[in-house]
């Protein structure tokens, strides 16, 4: 039977009390409402929005405005924006706070997609830490919650710079810092640097937020362990799998490595977060946003790969439901 695990009172942003130790990355199409609050439910310390554009959202774009809904449940939740100019970056602040009260503003400086960095957003700031420590004091100058920032260790292997960033995050007001442990050029491939986001914390009073390749209780441990790190975030570990921060609270608090859940649980987990998913964007997107989660879910399962077919064509809730009927039988035969 899956366990929850909530976990403890352990950090501060600001003046917000996080309790637990692992909060969920702000993933671009994919850690939208529906997942932010599975994932609170099972053991997100917090979360974060999906990364707004900062000019969109100063210009009332409405599906920027839509990627800031935050519902109760799934609180304390940051609003998460990207751009390049600091008056924008300010007045984008100052929007998202009125307009879904986050607990905290998040800018991202880490982000290595092209269509964001090329455009001078995300990890192109890395290249840039004057102009980084513009927009960080102009963002904490116009709003009343908390700051954090999010950022990689550089840009290449040549411009390891993630101290430096820091500590410009720290000296224009940032409350917290969030360090991917991965160069830009690197974008998801292997290996973490840990001894960079070791050295960040050396060098920075403020809660550093240690992030990369966070899979399960143990290797959360040993991000904690190597780097002194006062908290983690995960990111692509819980992509079918919420529970992950269940795992983790209760490795690092008791050492008990909380088993897998069943079959039936993860079908059962599924179907409720695409339910969730159709309720807020309606069936159209959501069963077609569906596909994606469906298959995370059904990784490595008896027949997966059979059914990645079935999933590319979903349509409804009638057809998931039976999806996750065969994924039990096939889990079940002898």
């Amino acid at each position: 039977m899956l366990k929850y695990f909530l976990g403890s009172d352990n950090m501060k942003i600001g003046s917000l009390n996080i309790r637990g130790h692992a909060a969920l990355a702000p993933m671009a199409g994919v850690a939208d409402r529906a997942m932010r609050e599975l994932c609170m439910q099972y053991g997100a310390a917090y979360s974060i929005t999906e990364m707004v554009s900062s000019k969109g959202l100063t210009m009332q774009d409405k599906k920027s405005k839509e990627l800031l809904l935050i519902s109760n449940s799934e609180r304390p939740t940051g609003a998460q924006i990207f751009g390049d100019d600091p008056q924008i970056m300010a007045e984008a602040a100052k929007k998202a706070e009125e307009f879904c009260k986050p607990d905290f503003i998040d800018i991202n400086m880490g982000c290595p997609a092209p269509k964001i960095s090329g455009n001078g957003g995300g990890s192109a700031l890395l290249k840039d830490p004057e102009l980084a420590g513009k927009i960080i004091k102009k963002v904490k100058d116009a709003v009343s919650v908390p700051l954090s920032v999010k950022i990689r260790i550089g840009w290449d292997e040549s411009s390891l710079n993630a101290v430096t960033m820091a500590k410009i995050c720290e000296e224009n007001g940032a409350d917290a810092i969030t360090v991917h442990g991965r160069t830009k050029q690197q974008m998801y491939a292997p290996p973490v640097n840990i001894g960079m986001i070791a050295e960040v914390k050396k060098n920075v009073k403020i809660p550093v937020i240690g992030n990369g390749d966070i899979v399960d209780g143990a290797s959360a441990k040993k991000m904690l362990d190597e780097t002194g790190c006062d908290f983690l975030m995960v990111g692509r570990a819980a992509l079918g799998a919420p529970w992950i921060f269940s795992q983790i609270n209760a490795y690092l608090e008791t050492g008990e490595i909380l088993p897998e859940p069943t079959v039936e649980e993860k079908m059962q987990i599924m179907l409720t977060h695409i339910e969730k998913l159709c309720e807020y964007k309606g069936d159209y997107i959501g069963m077609r946003e569906a596909r994606k989660h469906a298959s995370w879910y059904i990784k490595g399962m008896r027949g997966a790969a059979s059914m990645r077919q079935e999933i590319g064509k979903l349509e409804n809730m009638s057809e998931l439901r039976a999806l996750s009927q065969k994924v039990i039988e096939c889990a079940n035969i002898a």
